[in-house]
């Protein structure tokens, strides 16, 4: 999930000329101030920066302005956030009206873009009010020389550690060695060093650990090592696919040096139309962890398609094995592709699964340091299992085995749809009176949020009937978050070990980013947080009770559906239908539950709601807005004496959210209709209504804009005076969060625009061929392909849609969007491609077809060894440290005189950062680039392998082969 909260990036300031008249000067301040300055994207000629202030001082600062000098004659374009006082190459940046007062101790932020030619280094003369600004403490910096990455060494061997340390501001106190978390050893006088025996074997990751004089510290980078029980031989990879008549290559290598040559001989097992050259490789001490290829050639004699495993084995070593498997002649290059990418995936080295028994649960991404929407990347997603789906669905389809499909099924049902006991008061649920009020807030220091019964609500009108079809009070539906790792050790119902955990994190309001929040057990059981566990920090209450609660991204559950629904068409086509029909049918289920994504949180009425008295609570389905929401969500009591249980809606829609071919299979299709009563009926109108709203929110250019929401900013507030409306609701160009602005990113165009482009390719609906036949020429316009391709990455939006009128629909000529920046988001990209390809097999769009297939083969040219990925840069990683800023209302907020423990002991406080509530990240292997950052290093970059985005990229290498094979 790529849904990425990182700098506030709010309406831009247009700069004028640099003879802009200079206003006064600041209120005078005793200042003492740092000032941190950070490229956070850049293109040829123009880059993004962000810029924070930090009152070091004990005075607080009212007023400021900020100077600098650019080096290269760079010139801000656009600036939020700030007012621009004199722009060239000498900069003037005053407060803005909201963010004059910085308190000591405190810090303000502001960003821009700017224009640049080929050089681009940062400024150096920042000084606030005229006081120059020092720079903080400097890390020191540690490199390890000794052992070398992803070497291997012999049991009982001594391993030697060595590492350079230096510190550009003072003094290199001392160097500790680390295997993982395990110190092994301080040395506190150079040369560092240590001589490390006893490993025991298997995987380890040691780092080095530098301290100055002043208690700064660095994390060096990671270096893999290799202890061995015996001498091993290694081959990559360990599957291989390869057309009939062709050949392709492993590699074989000694995992550790010899004392002598090595001889390792290569035999086969299986069809003798797969053979290997040379049957001996000889290894010596110089050259023995130089690959040598193995070439498997297939016989182009026609046969019958065929396997064999190789065996790589010398005296005294561990043998390598590795397979071949034929494929036919003709096979096209992307089903290639995709065999290529699954089995990369699929691999048990690589990272993307932990096992559970016979059961896989998908990782966020391989890598653990990873901050978007999960905060831990060995979190897991609702939409990271819907991957795993589509991925086995694809793998189905082209190989005609549906085991793993099922086996998909089974896990996520298993692993991420709470069970029984995990909601065990549903019994208690009163349809008539769902759940209490309590009003959503802009900005975090408004929460915990009263709870007010004296506001209507309305009445649940599907319980009574999904209870009637499917005889439980259950919910079937999927929870969005769980610690696959048990990482922040919850564990199930605060028992602290149980793995996977369901946990939460977003709970207050349109502006908490992910860096703001404070992670939370689905089930609260007290044993954690406060007195009250964590729920006094979200909502206010005469009292408390223990309680599990859940929270469901409906456009995971409704790409489940989808994935479903092609699986039971490619099945059936291979004569196969009854292979997956179990899993179609739960499918179905999921289905009917979703339809609480398309009622108002409250089941109030939908349309003109703006105050929460004056907005009644609806009966039957007049509180369905028909559209996927945000969310849904249900909860009660742990005590099943208890009795209460609630659920909960959404009003707020996103265009990104919408899947009219999950709505169409569950009104159409035999198989996936719902049991329930009016479940077939409501997903029809749904099918209708996603389709008209996507239409409501086409921009003039052709992108899709945001979305729209029954009660304006989460409390059924009035909006801006001329608000547009679509069937009484009103037009939100950021739908549900604002840290960043919710439709900024260019992911939630393909996402949703993929299942439109799915649905058009399927019955060729008119409806969504329109807004594919404006939106397809607007992307390709903005997009470059090859090597080096560039697709849009974030997006701005200005003017507003014309008030639907489903008789005579405006053409939004006041609706605009500008393209900011682009990217090399693989992830992106692929869905991106299969809205192209698509689109382009139902209307013969000879441009879309080319650009999809171009943008496949510049994905092949990004494979590695795990994946298909490209760096990136994270300057939103400077938020790992922020306090909470009453000026900006940014930063982790506790209120007053609240305190609790994480379950490690961390503290809770109003001095609380994302850093100090989850110090395990201290750990990470790849910490050091973000203590480096923020330490005033430079921004650090990551390839990151997400699971979804891998799991895209493999299905859209499936869907050419599918439609163009």
């Amino acid at each position: 999930m790529r849904r990425r909260r990182a700098l506030p990036a709010l309406v831009a300031v247009g700069l004028m000329a640099a003879t802009m008249t200079v206003a006064a000067q600041p209120a005078a301040a005793a200042v003492s101030c740092t000032v941190e300055y950070s490229v956070t994207n850049e293109w040829n000629t123009g880059f993004g920066a962000a810029v924070t202030i930090k009152n070091v001082g004990t005075d607080q600062i009212d007023g400021w302005d900020l100077t600098w000098t650019f080096p290269d004659n760079q010139r801000i374009t656009q600036l939020w956030q700030a007012t621009p006082n004199l722009n060239g190459p000498a900069v003037s940046v005053r407060n803005a009206p909201y963010n004059r007062a910085v308190a000591a101790g405190g810090q303000v932020q502001f960003g821009f873009n700017g224009s640049k030619s080929a050089a681009n280094r940062a400024p150096t003369d920042f000084a606030v009010n005229g006081t120059a600004c020092v720079g903080p403490n400097r890390a020191p910096a540690v490199q390890l020389t000794s052992p070398a990455d992803n070497s291997s060494h012999p049991a009982q061997a001594a391993i030697p550690l060595a590492a350079t340390a230096t510190d550009a501001d003072g003094t290199i106190s001392r160097v500790e060695f680390y295997a993982g978390t395990t110190l092994l050893e301080t040395d506190t006088s150079s040369p560092y060093q240590h001589s490390w025996t006893g490993a025991a074997p298997g995987q380890h990751s040691v780092t080095a650990r530098a301290y100055d004089d002043k208690g700064a510290s660095t994390i060096s980078s990671p270096v893999a090592v290799r202890v061995l029980s015996a001498p091993t031989i290694l081959a990559t990879p360990s599957t291989v696919n390869l057309r009939q008549g062709t050949s392709t290559t492993v590699d074989v290598t000694l995992a550790t040096q010899p004392t002598g040559p090595v001889t390792a001989t290569i035999t086969r097992t299986g069809s003798a139309d797969l053979t290997a050259s040379p049957t001996e490789l000889t290894f010596s001490t110089t050259d023995w962890n130089t690959p040598k290829p193995v070439t498997i050639t297939s016989a182009a004699n026609g046969g019958a398609l065929a396997s064999a495993t190789f065996t790589a084995s010398a005296t005294g070593y561990t043998a390598a094995t590795f397979t071949a498997t034929e494929l036919d002649a003709s096979t096209p290059e992307f089903k290639t592709a995709f065999l290529t990418q699954y089995n990369k995936i699929k691999d048990p080295n690589s990272g993307y699964f932990r096992k559970f028994g016979d059961l896989l649960v998908p990782y966020h991404s391989i890598e653990t340091l990873l901050v978007e929407a999960p905060d831990h990347g060995h979190q897991t997603t609702s939409e990271a299992f819907s991957y795993y789906l589509w991925l086995e669905a694809a793998y189905g389809q082209i190989q005609g085995d549906w085991a793993p499909f099922n086996a998909a099924w089974a896990s996520l049902e298993k692993y991420i749809i709470p069970s029984t006991a995990d909601q065990p008061t549903n019994n208690k649920y009163n349809p008539a009176d769902p759940a209490t009020y309590a009003p959503e807030h802009p900005r975090m220091d408004r929460y915990p949020a009263v709870l007010d019964g004296n506001i209507p609500v309305g009445q649940d009108p599907i319980a009574a009937e999904l209870k009637a079809a499917y005889g439980s009070d259950d919910i079937y539906g999927m929870h969005w978050l769980l610690d696959v790792d048990n990482t922040y050790k919850f564990g199930r119902c605060g028992d602290g070990t149980t793995a996977p955990a369901y946990i939460n994190t977003y709970q207050r309001g349109s502006s908490e980013s992910v860096f703001e929040t404070i992670p939370q057990p689905s089930c609260d059981t007290f044993k954690h947080g406060g007195p009250n566990g964590y729920l006094d920090l979200f909502t206010k209450d005469a009292s408390y009770a223990r309680q599990w609660k859940y929270t469901n991204a409906p456009d995971a559950d409704a790409r489940a559906v989808q994935v479903a629904f092609l699986a039971q068409r490619w099945a059936a086509a291979q004569g196969k239908g009854g292979d997956v029909s179990a899993v179609v049918k739960k499918a179905s289920k999921m289905g009917d539950y979703l339809r609480y994504a398309m009622f108002d949180k409250y089941f109030k009425r939908i349309g003109n709601c703006t105050s929460p008295s004056s907005c009644p609570g609806a009966t039957g389905k007049d509180s369905a807005h028909y559209l996927m929401s945000w969310y849904y969500a249900w909860g009660g009591a742990t005590d099943t004496s208890a009795g209460w249980a609630w659920r909960i809606g959404d009003g707020a829609n996103h265009q990104g959210y919408q899947n009219p071919l999950a709505a169409y299979a569950l009104a159409n299709d035999p198989a996936l209709k719902p049991t329930s009563a009016t479940g077939a009926a409501d997903w029809a109108k749904s099918l209708d209504r996603q389709l008209e709203f996507l239409q409501w929110l086409q921009s003039s250019e052709g992108g899709i804009a945001g979305g729209a929401t029954n009660s304006w900013e989460g409390q059924y507030g009035t909006p801006p005076a001329g608000s547009p409306t679509f069937y009484g609701m009103f037009y939100d160009w950021q739908p549900v969060w604002h840290d960043p602005p919710s439709n900024r990113w260019f992911g939630f165009q393909v996402w949703g625009l993929e299942r439109v482009a799915s649905y058009y390719q399927i019955t060729g609906d008119a409806r969504a061929k329109k807004i594919l036949d404006k939106w397809v020429p607007w992307a390709i316009a903005n997009t470059t392909t090859g090597a080096n391709f560039q697709i849009p990455n974030d997006m701005q939006w200005t003017g507003a849609p014309d008030t639907w009128n489903p008789s005579s629909p405006g053409g939004n000529a006041g609706l605009h969007v500008r393209v900011l920046n682009h990217s090399k988001d693989v992830g992106v990209a692929a869905s991106y491609a299969k809205v192209l390809l698509n689109y382009a097999a139902r209307s013969g769009d000879a441009a879309a077809k080319t650009t999809g297939e171009a943008l496949l083969n510049s994905l092949l040219q990004h494979a590695d060894a795990v994946g298909i990925a490209t760096p990136e840069t994270r300057a939103d990683y400077n938020r790992f440290d922020d306090k909470y800023n009453s000026s900006t209302g940014e930063g982790v907020y506790v209120p007053p005189g609240w305190t609790g423990k994480m379950p490690n002991g961390d503290t809770i406080d109003q001095n609380s950062t994302f850093l100090s509530i989850r110090s395990f990240y201290r750990s990470d292997q790849q910490w050091a680039k973000v203590q480096s950052y923020l330490d005033g290093g430079a921004v650090p970059t990551f390839t990151y392998h997400r699971f979804w985005a891998q799991a895209e990229i493999a299905t859209a290498f499936s869907l050419h082969f599918q439609l163009f094979g």
